[in-house]
């Protein structure tokens, strides 16, 4: 098995949570109305999900900084692994894309598919150009932003969440093991991965990604911690050989961030 990570596109969902979906009630058997402080995704698949995993991964929600906190938080900014900078509006859908090594940038929303694109400082005007570009962009989107949002997303759309059972981390720490299958969502939805999540912090502290969410070895199993706060939520950029840097959580952004080509200070 080999420890390494490929910035190819393997991530399996879209993040869900572009539309807050804030806690709820629902109906019990006995017809009495029931709280549910974090409730699934839309197409969450729950009835083949067991309850002890949905059960770990609303204590995630919780140690992250809880389901609230999630919701009202608006405007993201990463570095994936020195690749791309991500500025990300939860809200809207409005995403910037920077992409040094070729001197790309691309000013979209992920829910309507439209924006622009410069590349090398010329701006695409070609339709069959812009519209592969942002095809591109939208896959980095769901690549990046899976690797450091995952956690939150425990019962997205077209998750089937599972309880393995107990193992320990590579540091040697006990933890509840979850597996995640997907159905229909995301670009690589035969992908399944395995997490896991500390048995004292209730923190994601590992994964395991499996190209062929059947196969019996993973393609790598790399680590989730050195968890910090920003904003009113927790996040981990630390995957061992490397980093998800320049993480920030914003109230504001600069104008026309998400509009215009210009450079931004963040």
């Amino acid at each position: 098995m080999k420890n390494t990570i490929k910035l190819a596109l393997f991530s399996a969902v879209v993040i869900g949570y572009i539309t807050s979906c804030t806690p709820s009630t629902k109906e019990t058997n006995d017809g009495q109305s029931e709280f549910v402080e974090n409730p699934p995704a839309e197409g969450f698949d729950e009835k083949n999900s067991d309850a002890i995993a949905i059960k770990l991964a609303d204590d995630v929600m919780t140690s992250m900084g809880g389901r609230n906190s999630w919701d009202a938080t608006r405007f993201l900014a990463w570095n994936f692994f020195g690749a791309r900078k991500h500025l990300w509006d939860k809200q809207t859908g409005d995403v910037r894309i920077e992409a040094p090594r070729d001197s790309t940038i691309i000013l979209m929303n992920i829910n309507t598919m439209t924006g622009r694109v410069m590349k090398k400082g010329q701006e695409f005007n070609s339709p069959d150009s812009l519209s592969k570009y942002l095809e591109r962009g939208k896959s980095w989107w769901i690549n990046d932003s899976y690797w450091l949002f995952m956690p939150f997303k425990l019962k997205d759309s077209g998750v089937t969440l599972q309880y393995v059972g107990e193992d320990t981390t590579m540091d040697g720490r006990n933890a509840h093991v979850l597996s995640l299958l997907f159905k229909g969502v995301g670009v690589t939805p035969d992908n399944g991965y395995k997490v896991y999540v500390d048995m004292e912090q209730s923190l994601i502290t590992q994964w395991a990604y499996y190209k062929d969410a059947y196969q019996d070895e993973p393609n790598f199993v790399l680590p989730w911690v050195n968890y910090k706060p920003y904003g009113k939520i927790l996040l981990s950029g630390d995957r061992g050989q490397r980093q998800i840097t320049e993480i920030s959580v914003l109230e504001t952004v600069p104008e026309g961030s998400f509009t215009e080509f210009s450079p931004i200070i963040l």
